[in-house]
This record gives C-alpha cells, sequence and structure tokens, in this order.
C-alpha cells in the first residue's frame, strides 16, 4: 500500500511513476484525494460534536442544582447522537471505499527504472560462456525421460497436464539442489522456517497479491463457517506476513528467512513447443530468501540477495545472466527486481530462475509490519524476497548443459555429495 501523505504532497510524482508501470492511476489517486478529504472532514465534524457532548454532559448537574430544566438538553444530546451515528455509518462507507482503492494501486517503481516491459529489460552482466557441443544434442525432456528421471505421462495421469513425477535418480537429483540450496543459505546466517502450506486471505493481502490476483491461486473448498484458506504460490506470500501486525526493535533487524516449500499457480504457461516438460507447471519446488530489514539498509540487502542467488547458479556451472526489469515487468507490490536467467540450450535463449525484488514499505503497510526506533519513533520496515532457487528450471538446465554423447548426464560437483553419483546414466 502507498502512503496517503506522499500522494497528497506529490500526486503528480505519483501519477508519472504509476505511468512507468503501465498504470494510467489518474481516477484513483483522484477518488483517493476526495475520499480522504472527506474522511477528514467527517473526523473532524464527529469530533465536534463529541466536544459539544461533553460539554452538555457537565452541564446537567449544574442545572438540576439550580433547578433549571434540563428537558432542552436532553433534546439537543438526542439530536447530536442521531447526527453521530449517521456521520460513522457514512465514515464507515468512506473508508472503505477508501481502503479498497487505496489497496489497488501498484507499488510505485524505483525512479531508476526504465518505463515499458520486457522490451525495456536491461541485462547487466553475464556469466560463463554458452554451452557448446561437438555432438547432436537432446533436450530435456528426452534426457530426462529415456533416464528414468521424470515421468511425464504419469503425472498427467494423476493430475492432468502441467505436473510430472520425479523418479529415481530424478528424485534425487531433485533433492540434492534443495538440500545445497538450503545449506548454502544456513551458511550465509539465513533461519530455516517451514510455513503452512494452506494459508489464509491476509497473507495473501499483505504479500500484495490479493485483491487483484486472488483468482491466480487455488482455493480450498471449505463449509461456510470455516476459515477459507489458498495453496500458497510461494513460500514469500507466508514468510512476509511472519510479522504482521507487529512492532520490531531496530536490534531485531535484519531478519533473514529461507524456506523450502512446493509452489501452487493456477497459470501454468502456454505449453510451447519450447516450454514443454517441467519449465511451466502448476506444482514446482523452490527455497525462498525473504528479509525484514531498516529502511536505510533496504538497497544494501537487496544487493545482498542478487549475490546470493547468483552465487548458487554459479556454483552449479551455469552460464546465466543477471537483468534489471523495466518498470511494468515488475509484479505490482515489487518496486525494483532483478531476474537470474540460465540459458537452456534447447530453448534458444535464457528462462528466469530467480527473481530477486525490494518491496521497499508497500507490503509493511499492509501488513503493518513496523519497526520502534530507539528514540520511540515508529516507522514501517522494508520487505524484500528472492528466488534461492526455483528447481523446475534449474534440472532442465542441468541435464541439458551437463549431457555427455552417450546420453549420460555429468553430476555439478557441488550436488555430488548428496546425489552419491559423479555421472548419472542408464
Amino acid at each position: 500500500m502507498l502512503d496517503i501523505r506522499y500522494i497528497k504532497e506529490n500526486p503528480e510524482e505519483v501519477l508519472a511513476r504509476l505511468q512507468k508501470k503501465g498504470k494510467d492511476a489518474k481516477d484513483e489517486i483522484a477518488q483517493i484525494l476526495s475520499l480522504d478529504a472527506e474522511r477528514r472532514n467527517l473526523i473532524a465534524e464527529t469530533e465536534s460534536i463529541k466536544a459539544e457532548q461533553n460539554k452538555m454532559n457537565k452541564l446537567i448537574p449544574a442545572y438540576k442544582k439550580e433547578g433549571k430544566d434540563v428537558s432542552a438538553i436532553f433534546v439537543q444530546m438526542k439530536e447530536m447522537s442521531a447526527k453521530t451515528k449517521a456521520i460513522d455509518e457514512r465514515l464507515k462507507e468512506v473508508e472503505t471505499q477508501f481502503n479498497s482503492v487505496m489497496l489497488g494501486l501498484p507499488n510505485l517503481p524505483d525512479e531508476d527504472l526504465l518505463p515499458g516491459g520486457k522490451e525495456n529489460n536491461e541485462p547487466l552482466r553475464f556469466f560463463g560462456e554458452p554451452k557448446t557441443f561437438d555432438f547432436e544434442p537432446k533436450n530435456h525432456v528426452d534426457l530426462c525421460t529415456d533416464l528414468g528421471l521424470i515421468d511425464y505421462k504419469r503425472g498427467t495421469k494423476l493430475s492432468g497436464a502441467g505436473f510430472w513425477i520425479y523418479r529415481g535418480m530424478g528424485a534425487r537429483l531433485e533433492w540434492a539442489l534443495l538440500n545445497y540450496f538450503v545449506d548454502t543459505h544456513l551458511g550465509n546466517g539465513y533461519e530455516l522456517v517451514l510455513v503452512p502450506h494452506m494459508l489464509g486471505y491476509e497473507c495473501g493481502l499483505t504479500a500484495g497479491q490479493f485483491p487483484k490476483f486472488a483468482d491466480d491461486v487455488y482455493w480450498l473448498e471449505t463449509a461456510e463457517d470455516e476459515r477459507r484458506r489458498f495453496m500458497l504460490p510461494t513460500a514469500e506470500t507466508a514468510l512476509v506476513s511472519l510479522h504482521r501486525d507487529e512492532i520490531l526493535t531496530e536490534a531485531d533487524l535484519p531478519r533473514k528467512y529461507i524456506s523450502y516449500t512446493p509452489c501452487f499457480r493456477r497459470e501454468a504457461g502456454s505449453y510451447r513447443a519450447d516450454e514443454r516438460g517441467m519449465v511451466r507447471g502448476h506444482q514446482f519446488n523452490k527455497v525462498e530468501m525473504v528479509q525484514y530489514t531498516l529502511p536505510e539498509k533496504s538497497d544494501e540487502a537487496f544487493e545482498e540477495l542478487v549475490a546470493n542467488a547468483e552465487n548458487l547458479v554459479k556454483g552449479l556451472g551455469f552460464h546465466f545472466r543477471t537483468v534489471k526489469l523495466a518498470a511494468e515487468d515488475c509484479s505490482a507490490s515489487m518496486a525494483r527486481t532483478y531476474d537470474i536467467e540460465i540459458n537452456i540450450p534447447s530453448m534458444n535463449g535464457y528462462k528466469e530462475v530467480s527473481s530477486v525484488s525490494n518491496a521497499r514499505d508497500y507490503q509493511a503497510r499492509r501488513g503493518m509490519m513496523r519497526v520502534r526506533r530507539e528514540g520511540g519513533k515508529t516507522e514501517f520496515v522494508h520487505t524484500l524476497n528472492g528466488s534461492g532457487l526455483a528447481t523446475s528450471r534449474i534440472l532442465p538446465a542441468l541435464v541439458e548443459q551437463n549431457q555427455q554423447a552417450d546420453g549420460s548426464v555429468v553430476v555439478p560437483e557441488v550436488l555430488r555429495k548428496y546425489v552419491g553419483v559423479d555421472i548419472i546414466k542408464k
């Protein structure tokens, strides 16, 4: 959620920055300013009436003591009470409308971001060189099928398109990746948190995914008297609510968390020929990083998360690039995002395996997550997140980049202690 004071003081700047995200918010900003003014007027009017009621309450015993008639005072008090009730009802309506419009606005993109979408994304750096082969390489679907790593057919049988099953060495390789990610993050000082996979609405609201994207998740059917829950689309949705409605101290920050979860997504892509297999799916595994920081430490934390993600990919020996996203390509709740994109040879391009983002105070305002400074002042924390990493594109890149002429796959050195073999073959 945006800061109403910032909107009131800088309406044109807010409009311009939202326009960089492709959002024409003229009507929304005008409505917000109008509702805020009405809200303040209603509150002032209510307070004025209540002050007058207090004066009259003090007059009643004095009048009675002097033998004066107090019936006129009671008539006035009744009229004031009715007026206050009507104002309170209108105030509730105004606040509901105000909050609804405010929650619908995306985060402001950082000022250095280019406007527009993917066409304006900026590659910042490259690592390694694209893989070349002196034989005809296979794509990851054929490799995983031939080596018995992934069972696509039975995954579809169990759950439909967009699902797969890890089997044998494939399951061990998947688990090895997750172990490698978790062990690395623990070594970097992150706390491992295992969160529920079913979440309440407030988690999606705090993360900025709701209300606009409420239809993009899998909702659970429950009885009317039960709390409605959804399957988490990413561990970020849970982790950024850990300190919802809390006030932390400066000494508490930064808080650095990681969590392993499966992730559930309704939209699983187009199923184009170049997105076969595991590249897009309704369920995939991911280790997520989240930080809560002081505002002045926000940029430093962002660079740390980016470096962590890059180092994981470097450790696997992949060729990749780090891309700074243009404003419109950042998600609605994020002010800044860098993507780590790896090369999957059969796809003739790059695919994102990590997205590192800074929400600034956008999520903290939605979830009332604050820090009390040493001087006693409270302000909103900053929240950041980054994939560290998702496996559904890492594994295809791994088997394609590490394949050999005989159809076997060399296991990256960092994974061998988990997998138990150096080479996977038939």
